[in-house]
């Protein structure tokens, strides 16, 4: 019993404080108040070493969703890893997780924001290594070293604002210098890196070797996104400099996973790349210059996501632990209440009308629209949300609509925890969207556009409806089309084959290089001279000390002739 008490209070003490940290945002919020409090380390000359927490709006309704989406997540734990033999160190685990998150929420200073930033990096790796297999560890070591690039971006980026003579950035986010333009460098490339942007993508999906209620958070609300909240925060020193590069780096992560999405079978990596797409429409609408509705979308995307997880994780659970949707179908009858919150957070992502998912997408769009851009993204964009539709529809078809395929349902049982979790985040999945748009932006945003532009998002989407049910029709005696075209398929399904490139290709050489020198150094002549040798000389060193000793007499009249001798040649 001591394990189970330990996940509901766990569980009851992060709702707890989520509320009240949704409570002190409201009144920040009301008040347009900052609080900041400094703890000073130490004083080296004019550099202070602080320790600084920021409490305003966006940090305290970030923080809230954090904590809020965590409390579910360990209460659907408490059932997920009840016969695991490690779960008190499961839950330790996701514990320190969560309060790295609230470190890197909380800092305006670098400083604070790298222990934060750090701790997320090693306890990712500690939890993708969870269950120790070969494929685990694979994982959990591309994910921890496109995380380290990031973390020496941050590094660097602390260097040099050494230039600054403190590392507050708040004060300094409207002073432009030309060599400010390195420090926006380093800071887009620590977000890219962890928010999996291209070329940096190829961790997310493989990140999917962690538990499920894991993947849930890191991919809703605190990994993933913390890349995208330091841009957002850094915002305005983003914008003194031209971002398109970044923009167009953006949108092809959004347009390749979303692609990708419509060619994979792994249920959990489906869902990734997901995340992917939607971290790439955030990104992109941030280096458009509109920060608060990145934020927004942010938001509304963690509480979706996070159900969508957590309902994948139950789908594999009562399916004897496959992900492969191919083995799915019929869950309709069997799992009645997972498979409505299941469609309420894909609806969602899709941008349904009225449920969160609508609201900041659709916004994003339309906002995206007036922009004026040009045709290429305009087109990137309309087109990845069309994607984004037909990836959800086909994970509908394989999920529900099919008749029962190879694996038929284990367990009939849903557990009442999880669903209690699944249910809060249902309801914030459909309320949290107006409920965010009222309370960011004070004036309703209201955008007049032509009748044809302000249609397209619905034309688009059900062009996706369309196009993902066609893609995955699937019974035996039809030939798919992921087999008639094998090989675009397998090239768009494996992210344009960036796991290799950002693997193999990139360490390939390096780690050939290594280990000639280990070889050749280390246990070649290294290891010879230095520890073998070494021995060698201690031998010899004391056998003539030995001899010293020995026959003392002699040595000292030889050595005494010897010196004598040679002071008369001199």
């Amino acid at each position: 019993m001591k394990n189970v008490s330990l996940y509901m209070l766990s569980s009851f003490f992060l709702f707890l404080i989520g509320s009240l940290m949704i409570l002190l945002g409201l009144n920040f919020l009301y008040y347009d108040m900052v609080y900041m409090l400094d703890w000073e380390f130490i004083t080296l000359n004019s550099m202070l070493i602080t320790l600084t927490l920021i409490f305003d709006w966006m940090s305290m309704f970030f923080c809230g969703c954090v904590f809020f989406i965590s409390s579910m997540v360990v209460l659907y734990s408490h059932s997920y890893m009840y016969d695991d033999e490690n779960k008190v160190r499961f839950l330790y685990l996701v514990l320190m997780f969560i309060f790295s998150m609230f470190m890197m929420i909380m800092s305006p200073n670098l400083i604070s924001i790298l222990l934060g930033w750090d701790g997320l990096g090693l306890v990712s790796y500690c939890l993708v290594i969870y269950f120790q297999n070969f494929k685990s560890f694979s994982a959990g070591m591309l994910t921890i070293l496109t995380n380290r690039i990031g973390d020496v971006a941050i590094l660097l980026s602390i260097a040099w604002m050494m230039n600054f003579g403190s590392w507050h950035f708040f004060y300094y986010l409207n002073i432009f210098e030309s060599w400010l333009m390195y420090l926006m460098f380093l800071l887009v490339l620590a977000g890219f890196t962890k928010s999996a942007q291209i070329p940096f993508s190829s961790w997310l999906p493989a990140a999917m070797a962690a538990p499920t209620p894991v993947s849930a958070l890191v991919h809703s609300s605190t990994l993933v996104t913390a890349g995208v909240y330091l841009l957002i925060r850094f915002s305005d020193l983003l914008y003194m400099f031209n971002c398109s590069y970044f923009l167009v780096l953006s949108m092809m992560t959004m347009f390749m996973s979303g692609l990708g999405a419509n060619f994979e079978f792994d249920l959990k990596k489906i869902i990734a790349l997901s995340t992917l797409s939607q971290l790439g429409l955030m990104m992109t609408i941030l280096f458009m210059g509109y920060p608060y509705l990145s934020y927004f979308h942010l938001l509304t995307h963690a509480f979706f996501k996070a159900l969508l997880f957590l309902c994948a994780g139950l789908i594999i659970h009562v399916m004897n632990n496959t992900q492969d949707i191919r083995f799915m179908g019929g869950l309709t009858n069997q799992l009645p209440f997972t498979i409505t919150c299941f469609s309420v957070s894909n609806l969602s992502l899709c941008g349904f009308p009225y449920l969160a998912g609508f609201y900041s997408k659709d916004l994003i769009l339309e906002v995206m629209t007036f922009n004026g851009s040009n045709m290429f993204i305009y087109f990137i964009m309309y087109i990845s949300v069309g994607l984004t539709v037909s990836y959800s529809i086909r994970l509908i078809y394989y999920t529900m609509i099919m008749n029962t395929n190879s694996y038929a349902n284990q367990s009939f049982s849903e557990d009442k925890f999880m669903n209690l979790s699944m249910l809060f985040l249902v309801i914030m999945s459909i309320v949290s969207g107006s409920m965010l748009s009222w309370l960011i932006f004070s004036t309703p945003v209201f955008l007049v556009i032509p009748f044809f532009m302000k249609i397209f998002a619905l034309i688009m989407i059900l062009f996706g409806m369309f196009l993902g049910y066609e893609l995955s029709i699937f019974y035996y005696n039809i030939d798919s089309y992921y087999m008639v075209t094998y090989k675009l398929s397998s090239f768009l399904g494996s992210m344009w084959f960036m796991p290799p490139f950002s693997t193999y290709f990139l360490s390939g050489k390096f780690l050939n290089y290594s280990f000639m020198m280990t070889k050749n150094l280390e246990v070649g002549w290294g290891e010879f001279i230095f520890s073998k040798m070494s021995f060698t000389y201690m031998v010899i060193l004391s056998k003539f000390t030995q001899f010293y000793y020995y026959n003392n007499l002699k040595i000292f009249m030889i050595s005494f002739f010897l010196f004598i001798f040679m002071f008369m040649i001199y």
